[in-house]
């Protein structure tokens, strides 16, 4: 997805198309924090 945005942003210039991209990338690179948090408490549980 993000190569296909990033792909009409190049070639319309278009400014929205810009700001989907980097929304889309920040919330690709949030999901493995998040992961590896779940991950971490499942491997060292709460008592």
């Amino acid at each position: 997805m993000l190569d296909f945005t990033w792909k009409v942003f190049t070639q319309t210039g278009n400014i929205d198309t810009y700001l989907l991209f980097k929304e889309l990338e920040k919330e690709t690179q949030e999901i493995p924090d998040n992961l590896d948090d779940e991950l971490a408490q499942i491997d060292f549980p709460v008592s």
